[in-house]
């Protein structure tokens, strides 16, 4: 087992009360797996992964990666599994827009120390990407930039990678597509993909789903 959380608990001001995201959430991860994270929006998704990957503390519950307790490190500790462990593709790529693709694709590995071994003329070619090297974000289509970022994602070579809604600003056409590259490099890679998405229909290609839905996880 690669990931476990249990009993995680999340809630925000509002109004007269509290709202509650995640109400005692458990979860675990073996290695290798490709897990569907669905819910409608703001059901807690976004939190969810961004606890696991020690974004956002929590109220309670403990995450253990690989058998070492996320929440109780330091911010250097939990910065240092995010450089070389846990990799995020976010909704909103997050490129750099100063780096080309070459570079783009390169930073996180450099980051952690592993850029020498990338291999970046077929990590590059896996994506679609060989004719986009030296172009920087802003000449790219929204497609070819989370294309950018799933691969930046991957090349640092991760044994977890968290999807937060990697399709949510693509059309349907396209969103399919990214989504399919990034199981097929999950997959060939060996990293676990925990993916949350709104999409049934994706999801189905997950080798488990999960529904987040008034705070509780539900198979």
């Amino acid at each position: 087992m690669l990931l476990k959380a249990h009993g995680l608990k999340k809630s925000f001001p509002g109004g007269e009360r509290p709202i509650t995201v995640l109400d005692g959430v458990s979860l675990s991860l073996d290695r290798g797996e490709v897990v569907a994270l669905i819910g409608e929006s703001g059901s807690g998704k976004s939190t969810l992964l961004h606890a696991i990957a020690g974004l956002e503390p929590t109220d309670g519950g403990s995450v253990l990666f690989d058998g070492r307790d996320v929440c109780s490190m330091d911010d250097n500790g939990r910065a240092a599994l995010r450089r070389r462990s846990i990799s995020i593709v976010f909704q909103q790529f997050n490129l750099l827009p100063s780096l080309n693709v070459r570079q783009n694709l390169l930073f996180h590995a450099r980051l952690a120390g592993r850029d020498a071994a990338v291999d970046i003329d077929t990590l590059a070619a896996s994506l679609g990407l060989s004719d986009h090297l030296g172009k920087f974000p802003e000449d790219l289509s929204g497609g070819e930039q989370q294309r950018v970022a799933i691969g930046r994602a991957v090349a640092v070579g991760p044994e977890l990678v968290l999807a937060d809604e990697p399709t949510g600003n693509l059309d349907e056409g396209t969103g399919q597509k990214v989504f399919d590259l990034l199981l097929n490099l999950a997959r060939g890679t060996g990293a676990a993909l925990l993916i949350a998405t709104h999409s049934l229909r994706l999801a189905k290609t997950a080798d488990r789903r999960l529904r987040l839905s008034h705070g509780k996880l539900r198979e």
